[in-house]
């Protein structure tokens, strides 16, 4: 809840510290004029965007992890949204707001992110002692939920107690070690695996647990709710027979569609800008076609010619279909590099979206080689090919790009959540992370 509300106030905080400079340098100019239904109204709701987005850019208020990391957060929200307002304006050739109401609220508003930021840790840290987790569950998965909650969960929690099924079964009427685990360790949430799930006794003891207010979540749920991923471990083929938005609801994906080509159509005017810049770029550091083109595939296993900014060098780049592109590759060149930090090399893919072959959002669409090959070995993973692919996913916003089988199955779970979960509200957030990314210039 303090998250929650963190983040309300930052941006009510942003709103007001615009409005109220911008109202009064209204009232305290010569002549006074009306704020409101004058032409700076509709720039301060621009800086009110602008300074929002860099907030979230940058992580405020909840992704950071002590004061120093808010204070720099906070000051580069700030001072980034009052660049960018002023470089508008630099270009623009007059004076869209005074130099009062951007300098003034960027002053305001740094104390203001540091203590929104401060609220979110607060609460994120009430949030850790809340949410006590005991696992009944095989070793190598006690040790997998471990790592996994310690990275970037959606809800955070702490596992205080790891049992397998032999350990948590119940002896008689005075051998419940489930009951004193959870009792011991001060236990909000039980969690059981398939195997825990098939035992009685097992059962029985959360049973109890829960009619004392213990949540109890099967693990295949536990994953979904906190984590934000379906376990390929808990899942079968009927487990999978769940409604999918673009397949099972036609508004949905009418909506969906449509918001793709207003936002690939916005897309083509930053494509134009960013041509001239690209072309210069490879002139000097990046010596070759402009554009790279592969075959990937798409729903329903069509293929397709995905279109992208080249970031190798000439001919490795035809040469490394066949292999995983990893950090750091040496077939990278400079500018390259620099178009994959700032993920300017997928923009041609607007294209792509404009023609029907990708979304916005959905799972990143791979090489018929690696298809093949994964298909085979991991479960399941043709679902994915039942919606039309995307620029970015959730997959890419929690995980990155895979390098590996290891990283494809991985990325997987979080696929089928994507699925399971297919939504506007859903896809807006994939966006507004992806953002976040780029801003923070998490590239590969």
């Amino acid at each position: 809840m303090h998250r929650h509300l963190a983040r309300s106030l930052l941006y009510v905080g942003v709103v007001l510290a615009v409005l109220g400079l911008s109202k009064a340098h209204a009232t305290a100019a010569v002549p006074p004029y009306d704020y409101t239904s004058s032409f700076r109204f509709s720039w301060s709701l621009a800086y009110m965007a602008v300074l929002c987005l860099a907030a979230y850019g940058l992580g405020l208020p909840d992704l950071t992890r002590g004061r120093r990391a808010a204070v720099v957060a906070a000051a580069g929200a700030a001072a980034g949204g009052a660049l960018a307002i002023s470089a508008l304006q630099l270009v623009a050739g007059t004076a869209l707001l005074p130099r009062a109401v951007v300098f003034g609220s960027a002053v305001v508003l740094v104390p203001w992110f540091v203590l929104c930021a401060t609220l979110a840790r607060d609460g994120r840290s009430r949030a850790e002692g809340r949410d006590r987790v005991v696992l009944v569950a095989g070793p190598s998965e006690g040790v997998i939920l471990d790592q996994e909650l310690g990275q970037a969960p959606e809800r955070p929690a702490v596992v205080v107690a790891r049992l397998g099924v032999e350990q948590a079964r119940a002896g008689g009427q005075h051998s419940t070690p489930l009951l004193a685990a959870a009792r011991s360790g001060r236990a909000s949430v039980v969690v059981l695996d398939r195997h825990a799930q098939a035992d009685e006794t097992v059962v029985a003891q959360a049973a109890t647990l829960h009619a004392a207010g213990v949540r109890v979540r099967t693990l295949s749920l536990f994953y979904e709710q906190w984590l934000g991923k379906l376990p390929i471990s808990e899942l079968e083929q009927v487990s999978l027979m769940f409604d999918i938005g673009e397949l099972h609801r036609a508004r949905y994906g009418r909506v969906k569609r449509l918001l793709d080509v207003v936002l690939a159509a916005g897309g083509l005017v930053v494509l134009a800008v960013a041509v001239p810049v690209v072309l210069a770029g490879n002139a000097v550091a990046n010596r070759g076609p402009m554009l790279f083109r592969q075959t990937r595939v798409g729903k329903q296993g069509r293929t397709f010619e995905i279109l992208k900014f080249r970031t190798m060098v000439t001919g490795e780049a035809e040469a490394a279909a066949g292999e995983w592109t990893s950090d750091g590759d040496s077939r990278v060149t400079p500018f390259g590099h620099l178009l994959r930090r700032t993920h300017l090399d997928e923009l041609p893919q607007v294209w792509n979206v404009l023609r029907g072959d990708l979304a916005v959002v959905g799972p990143r669409p791979e090489q018929p080689r690696y298809v093949a090959e994964l298909s085979d070995k991991l479960p399941f993973y043709d679902l994915r090919h039942l919606v039309r692919p995307g620029i970015t996913g959730w997959a890419q916003v929690k995980y990155g790009y895979a390098a590996s089988e290891a990283g494809a199955l991985e990325k997987l779970q979080y696929e089928f959540f994507y699925l399971r979960r297919q939504s506007l509200s859903l896809d807006l957030q994939v966006m507004g992370r992806t953002l976040r990314s780029v801003v923070k210039g998490a590239g590969r």
